[in-house]
Order: structure tokens, then sequence, then C-alpha cells
């Protein structure tokens, strides 16, 4: 029998623990993979892409655990009334090949990209970083702002998509969640004056195309940009000439996955970047000076779902309920007769040796 969560289960993880503490726990759970960043096999993600939207493998193992999620990207789907994004992923024991946990990721997904977004921007932004612009307000944006305002401590939250039904319903869930009280929403009617004085930017937008979100004399010295949206060949936010200036520091999750998903796709495979786990690990710094324009290049990398599924099977057991689980693998009495147990035979036929 495998662990097994579906998306009751999640939805009834998330509500016991809390949304914002969830990202934060989970951020943490991050943070101490990217630290054994050495351990980690490591590869770009396999993905088939066609005209209206990409399939991705995510694989990864530290030696002791491995896991994989599959993925899809389809920005028209809502026009079906679809998710963008749906996901779901397995956690595996090295030692046998067995898998431990059956999980959804769409759920998870979106948690663990706001962790990994405040995350990073613990380490990049400004100390004392107040205030945000939230450019696109999709299926991504609610956790993004209780991650930012929890880890973070973001006060002011300027909002903008073309779309204004959807900063209507991010407005609204926001306005719902207690712990946001001391929140101020601003909804901007541009995204120049979204992002003007503000400490952060996430973009997080989902079109399959190269977009230009952010041009060079919408940036501010000293800002922290949040690039999620852009994760996909062909697909970019900022304009290339924000990751050119002399003051710019781009930070990307896994190099060999971001020069063909991410921002940076642009510009020529000399650019320079810095791997997040370089800054973790003290190998590296971001950001030189107060003035400096820090860019973290987010495509999401297969060890921030690992560290997820690692966590969420750890959730299973920790004494709070009992797990569920399904008979995704054989038991068998005898390992040897796999045809018994395919007709529910196994381990009750008697075989006489003939003289």
């Amino acid at each position: 029998m495998v662990d097994y969560i579906g998306v009751a289960d999640m939805q009834r993880l998330v509500r016991r623990i809390g949304v914002a503490s969830f990202i934060e726990r989970l951020a943490s759970e991050i943070e101490a993979d990217f630290r054994r960043w050495s351990l980690f096999e490591k590869s770009a993600r396999l993905a088939s892409h066609s005209d209206i939207g990409v399939i991705e493998l995510m694989p990864t193992s530290d030696g002791q655990l491995y896991s994989f999620k599959y993925v899809n990207g389809h920005p028209k789907n809502t026009e079906r009334g679809l998710l963008t994004v749906t996901a779901f992923g397995v956690l595996a024991d090295v030692a046998t090949g067995y898998p431990l946990l059956l999980s959804e990721l769409t759920l998870t997904t979106a948690l663990r990209t706001a962790a990994m977004s405040a995350l990073a921007a613990r380490w990049l932004a400004l100390a004392g970083s107040r205030t945000m612009a939230l450019i696109g307000n999709g299926a991504q944006s609610e956790f993004q702002a209780l991650a930012f305002h929890r880890m973070l401590g973001i006060r002011e939250l300027r909002l903008y998509d073309v779309d204004a039904t959807a900063t209507d319903k991010l407005a609204h869930n926001l306005a719902a969640q207690p712990e946001l009280a001391d929140l101020t929403v601003l909804r901007c009617a541009s995204i120049a004056d979204a992002v003007r004085g503000a400490d952060i930017v996430t973009t997080v937008t989902a079109d399959k195309r190269n977009a230009v979100i952010l041009t060079p004399d919408m940036i501010e010295p000293g800002m922290h940009l949040n690039a999620v949206g852009g994760d996909c060949p062909g697909k970019t936010e900022l304009h290339r000439d924000v990751l050119l200036r002399p003051d710019a520091r781009v930070v990307v999750e896994y190099e060999p996955q971001s020069r063909i998903e991410g921002e940076i796709q642009q510009l020529p495979a000399s650019f320079p970047v810095v791997e997040f786990a370089q800054v973790l690990r003290g190998e590296a710094t971001a950001r030189m000076s107060p003035r400096d324009v820090t860019i973290f290049d987010s495509v999401g990398f297969a060890l921030e779902d690992y560290s997820a599924l690692r966590f969420l099977h750890e959730l299973l057991h920790d004494g709070s309920e009992a797990p569920n689980r399904i008979d995704l693998i054989p038991t068998l009495a005898d390992p040897k007769d796999l045809f018994g147990g395919l007709l529910g035979s196994a381990g009750r036929t008697t075989l006489r040796r003939v003289a």
C-alpha cells in the first residue's frame, strides 16, 4: 500500500495548519534541501511542447529518496473552464524503488512556488521591504500575497491585471483572510502605476509568448524583481534590457534549465548568473549594494517539488490522523509469483514434486 494525498486530503492538511503557516514551513524545508544542493541529481526538466501549452516531467534524487512531478502549463485552459496548471507527483525509496507517496501537486505547486518566491526574496530583497506590486492576479496570486506578507512583512500590495475580474477575485479573497487585516491592498490602473516606488515587484502572468511586462523605465534602484511567470521556451516577462542593467544581479534556481525556460533565454550563454544555492551556502553574493536591482528568474525546479513531497509525507505520519493509502503496488506472499498475484491466487498454489 502507498500513501495517497488527493485534493480533499490536501485541503484538509492546509486547513489544519493554515495557508500562510504551511507556506512558511514549506519554505524552511526547501531552504534545508537547497543547502544540500551538491547531493541532488540535477537535470533540466523533460518537456513536451505544443502550440498551446507544455507537459513536463521534473525528476530528482538525493540518493535516499527519489521524486518526480508531472505538470502541465496551458494558458488558454481557463477559456474552457479548466486550470492553467495541473500536477501530481511521486516520492519513492531509492533503496527498494518502491513509491512511498502519490500526491496531488496542483494545489501544492502553488504553495511551493509562493514559498520559493518569498524564500528567495528573504535573501535578495532589501531588508525592510514593505511594498510589493503584484502583476498578474490569477491562480498563483493569493499564495504569493500570503507568502510575502508572512515571510517578509509586506504591508502594501499593489495589484494589476489586464483582466479586471481577476483583480476583483484576488482582492475579495485577500479581504476574507483575517491575518491580512494589516495589509493595504490597492488596485492600480497600469503596470507602471503599480510598480512605481515598490520595493518588490512580482510578475506572475501566464501567456505563452515573449511578453514585456516590465520595461527598463519602470525599474528603480534597490528593487527586487520576482519573475515567476516565465517558465518555458518562448515565454518571458521582462524586457531584456532590464536584465542587462549594470546594477542588475540575476539569480536562478538551476542554470541549465533557466537558460532554456527563464528570462535569461533572451541573453547569450555567457551572460553571468548566480544559482540560489550558491547564495544560501555563502559561495556567492547577489546584492553588492543597496542600489542593486536583484532579479529572481524563477522557473521552478525539481528540488522544490522533492521538498514539498517529503514535507507532505512527513505530515502524513506526524500522528495527527491516519493517512489514506492505495493499492498501487501488489503485495505478494511469493514476490516471484506475479502471475498468481494477477489472478488472485498468489501464495495459494501448491506444487507437487514428481519423483
